[in-house]
């Protein structure tokens, strides 16, 4: 595989995790059903080029997500949340409780652990870095580096063998 194609399977998948990360932060908000989320990001936000006249509307400049990698994430992470939840509590320190935490740092949180917890064919650092990118998306302050600590922490349980090759 070239380093282009590489390069374009990284951006896609790059884009599923920030778009997963979006959809199940839809859900919780609206206590919308998963499969009407994931509906509607194919059809509207993917597949819609911006109109001429249509300047407000909120088109997404990411290139076009894994859908395969978005769909798992999407309903895995849901499927899994009570699971994901208590593994993300262990890796919180004492003064933090999964309840104290925004809502979408326990969302990016429960999808870099499912990662971490069920794709085992995603290296370690690769899952850290790659949510640590998405909290930037979201966050300037001081989440990206809660976001990485608690991952770490949490990989070092997980996946202890692999970190221990590296």
């Amino acid at each position: 595989m070239n380093d282009k194609v590489k390069k374009s399977k990284s951006v896609k998948r790059s884009s599923a995790r920030l778009a997963a990360v979006q959809a199940l932060y839809e859900v919780e908000l609206s206590d919308s059903n998963v499969d009407d989320v994931l509906i509607e990001f194919q059809k509207t936000r993917w597949n819609t080029p911006q109109e001429e006249g249509d300047e407000d509307r909120d088109t997404s400049p990411l290139a076009a997500p894994d859908k395969q990698l978005f769909t798992d994430l999407l309903r895995g992470v849901s499927k899994r949340r009570d699971e994901l939840e208590g593994i993300m509590e262990g890796g919180l320190s004492q003064e933090w409780s999964v309840d104290r935490l925004e809502a979408i740092v326990r969302i990016i949180l429960m999808s870099g652990i499912y990662e971490l917890y069920i794709r085992q064919d995603v290296p370690v650092r690769v899952v850290i870095t790659q949510y640590v990118d998405v909290a930037h998306a979201f966050f300037e302050g001081p989440e990206p580096g809660f976001v990485n600590g608690v991952l770490d922490r949490i990989a070092k349980t997980l996946r202890a063998d692999e970190l221990t090759k590296a």
